[in-house]
């Protein structure tokens, strides 16, 4: 189903151009117009998702299998040092466009001026860490 007010449902269904890198009858891979690097790239489903909540692991799968592609594609042209494969959800999480997608970015040694994706390590007692092992461990 598409979201005919989503602008990724309409970069991933050829409404609108762009430097689409590949394309298969569910997903269009990108250039990011604002990107984080050379190279920097969008896996779109060509359906509507929000986000990872949303999004069936059949079309989760086939993502992240692309992503693999595109990775290594980067890797033997680009050169690069490093490559992030992310996906947001949420705000909170830095989502900005609430339509399912993986960045794959290409990272370089220094680059870390220019692409910041780090975080503050915290640290917790034991019985903490046991609590939330305890409450989040899976059936």
């Amino acid at each position: 189903m598409k979201d005919d007010s989503c602008i990724f449902c309409k970069l991933a269904n050829g409404e609108i151009s762009t430097n689409t890198l590949y394309e298969n009858e569910r997903f269009r891979v990108i250039l990011d117009a604002s990107p984080a690097a050379e190279g920097h790239a969008l896996v779109i489903p060509k359906e509507h998702f929000a986000n990872a909540f949303e999004i069936d692991d059949e079309t989760v799968a086939e993502a992240a299998q692309i992503a693999k592609k595109v990775a290594l594609k980067m890797k033997d042209v680009l050169k690069p040092d490093g490559i992030n494969i992310l996906q947001n959800n949420g705000e909170a999480a830095g989502q900005t466009v609430f339509h399912y997608h993986i960045h794959v970015i290409p990272r370089y040694v220094g680059d870390d001026k220019d692409v910041s994706i780090t975080w503050k390590q915290n640290e917790f007692t034991e019985e903490e860490m046991e609590n939330i092992r305890e409450s989040l461990k899976l059936e």
